[in-house]
């Protein structure tokens, strides 16, 4: 289940994608499965070459590249794999550690 995103951020998000950008998007995010994992960072793009290629720089395999007919096909990126990217990337505004070291935006 995702929430707090803002409808101003997801606009800016697609938007990046529609103009074949690399678009990140952080949000808090429950899902079972994840049980340590309380947000999600999707990173979509256009150009689905170009995606799978900033993908194979961070090791992440093509075929988890979530497809979505609307065009906004994109990486999840989860737990301590999503910090590690985001640090990478520079981008520290999208990760938010709460006391127990979990992900939190």
């Amino acid at each position: 289940m995702a929430f707090g995103i803002k409808r101003q951020e997801l606009i800016e998000w697609k938007r990046r994608i529609d103009h074949g950008e690399i678009a990140f998007l952080t949000h808090y995010w429950l899902d079972d499965r994840f049980p340590g994992s309380k947000t999600v960072t999707k990173v979509g793009c256009h150009d689905l070459e170009r995606l799978a290629a900033w993908g194979q720089k961070h090791g992440l395999k093509i075929e988890w590249i979530h497809h979505r007919k609307d065009g906004y096909s994109h990486f999840d990126l989860i737990g301590m794999r999503q910090k590690e990217i985001l640090l990478n990337e520079g981008l520290i505004e999208h990760i938010w550690e709460n006391s127990s070291g979990t992900l939190e935006k």
